[in-house]
């Protein structure tokens, strides 16, 4: 892809697929390509396998890459695919190498994982991914809200395939700060939050949004970055309260159901099982039934 199409893929409802597990525990592929080619056919143009709804921590390094296979080879000229790689530096790299020899266009570089993680070391650590693969679109992942957004401009100095910016810290002040401190305009800002925090986010500089519900109702996504991109607030707000209490159910208790909501969705609607892998847990039963009435209500 040129740069200006990865800019463009960006700029856009950026999906992070589920990864379906099949009765013995090991990843389905099949029903992973199903999956896919339903988002694909809604008209999603921005893949993102092994993020975080994808459990991306939880899947192993060989399924790592077998989901990235499987979704370079769906996307293929329908989408960009932006693989989620991170972990230690020589594990990252490893990843941003096959992504680029399977023929994705960019890699999205999760949060250090680290208990004790410096603002140089934070460059440091992107550099080496971004330097090892300077045809590839670079997008770091900053859940930090301690990171300053220098440091960020210090990056893309140093490597300028860094192009786009997933933000996930859950206050719209500080993302406004910190773009406006990086170059708002040097980078396309990603809501990571997903559509909770679309609006706000995109009306302090952002252009696109990651989602995990586009797994489930993909059209409502689309909806919501349509009238954001036409500033039609009350619109994009409108969807915000159809999948108020959805996106509610994700977040409570620390995120600790954020995938398992997505997959019981998915299983009610008869597209994948409900499983998930430790340490993510199943949902309770008056969860389950809650999240089956909320699906059945968008009628997908």
């Amino acid at each position: 892809m040129t740069y200006e199409a990865q800019r463009s893929a960006l700029a856009d409802v950026v999906a992070i697929p589920v990864t379906p597990f099949a009765e013995d525990g090991s990843v389905d592929h099949g029903v992973h390509r199903a999956l896919l080619r339903r988002q694909l056919d809604a008209g999603v143009r921005t893949l993102t396998p092994n993020g975080n709804t994808g459990e991306f921590y939880a899947l192993t390094p060989q399924e790592r890459r077998a989901v990235v296979e499987t979704t370079v080879e769906e996307a293929a000229g329908r989408a960009a695919v932006l693989v989620g790689i991170g972990h230690d530096v020589p594990t990252a790299v490893a990843a941003a190498r096959h992504a680029e020899a399977v023929g994705a266009a960019m890699v999205m570089v999760h949060q250090p994982v680290h208990p004790y993680v410096s603002d140089a070391g934070w460059v440091d650590y992107h550099r080496a991914v971004a330097q090892a693969v300077p045809a590839l679109g670079v997008v770091p992942y900053v859940r930090d809200a301690a990171l300053p957004g220098a440091r960020l401009a210090e990056l893309a100095d140093a490597c300028p395939n860094v192009i786009g910016v997933k933000y996930a810290v859950p206050d719209a002040a500080r993302f406004a700060g910190f773009a406006r401190d990086a170059g708002l305009g040097r980078f396309v800002w990603i809501a990571g939050l997903a559509e909770p925090y679309a609006p706000a986010y995109f009306s302090a500089g952002a252009t696109g949004f990651t989602s995990g519900l586009v797994n489930v109702a993909p059209r409502l996504s689309l909806r919501m970055i349509e009238a954001l991109r036409l500033g039609d607030y009350p619109a994009a707000m409108d969807v915000w309260e159809r999948i108020r209490r959805f996106e509610e159910l994700r977040a409570a208790d620390g995120s600790a159901h954020n995938v398992t909501v997505v997959k019981e969705a998915l299983a009610a609607l008869g597209l994948c099982r409900r499983d998930v892998r430790a340490p993510s847990g199943p949902l309770p039963e008056a969860q389950r039934a809650e999240v089956a009435r909320i699906v059945a209500g968008w009628a997908v």
